[in-house]
């Protein structure tokens, strides 16, 4: 009976494996009509408020304005270019920052947050943290880099019902992503921890100051260079 339920167990593994695989495969080229987080944040509003009207555009990587995936970059993952999805050292100060008492804080790479906002609901249960990872390692092992920021911004939450680059600066700028000026984009970048509550569009003083910082990074980080490196 035990060796029968392993056999199920270890089968239903094996086809989830290569499912996964296959679908991670074919999103190299293939542009994801929708994601986890997006059918999460409709399902939201249809039980805890007026429903959302979800937007969104996508953009190929060509149209997406080099300001914005440095600023992207300079403000969640500056090690992008050389780390496989893991930025290990990021991850153990967090863990000893949080184990310290400090406010929460959190070390996903971009590669671990399209892998989420992909695939997976919210959460910190260790299950979701467990396929957090493997659709990391598969993204990282299957996609290029440029792919992974493709999906990334044309993915990523910047507002209620407000999903991608396109959508973000049409909402909070009136125009379309690829006009976006080097100080909108940082504005972008700089809401991203908290997008929901913060508006690049009328942004705070701390917004602005931390969009200001992510400006200082974009150009120590060495701009277009940097993208050659992807």
């Amino acid at each position: 009976m035990l060796r029968s339920l392993l056999r199920r167990l270890f089968k239903l593994l094996l086809w989830f494996v290569a499912v996964s695989a296959l679908l991670v495969l074919a999103l190299r080229w293939v542009a994801p009509p929708f994601t986890a987080l997006m059918v999460e944040r409709k399902l939201q509003s249809w039980t805890s408020g007026p429903s959302i009207d979800l937007e969104r555009q996508w953009r190929p990587w060509k149209e997406l304005p080099d300001d914005l995936k440095m600023a992207v970059i300079a403000a969640e993952d500056q090690k992008f270019a050389e780390h496989w999805g893991f930025d290990v050292a990021a991850i153990r100060a967090a863990l000893q920052h949080n184990q310290a008492g400090g406010s929460l804080r959190g070390a996903s790479t971009l590669s671990q947050q399209v892998a989420k906002n992909l695939f997976l609901w919210s959460g910190r249960s260790w299950p979701r943290k467990a396929l957090e990872a493997w659709f990391t390692a598969l993204i990282e092992l299957l996609w290029p880099k440029q792919r992974i920021l493709e999906v990334y911004l044309n993915s990523v939450e910047w507002g209620d019902g407000i999903f991608g680059a396109e959508a973000a600066a049409r909402h909070h700028f009136g125009r379309g992503a690829p006009y976006l000026s080097t100080t909108q984009a940082s504005l972008l970048a700089a809401v991203l921890p908290n997008p929901r509550s913060w508006d690049a569009g009328r942004p705070s003083g701390y917004v602005q100051r931390r969009a200001g910082w992510i400006r200082q990074q974009m150009r120590q980080l060495g701009g277009s260079d940097y993208l050659r490196r992807l």
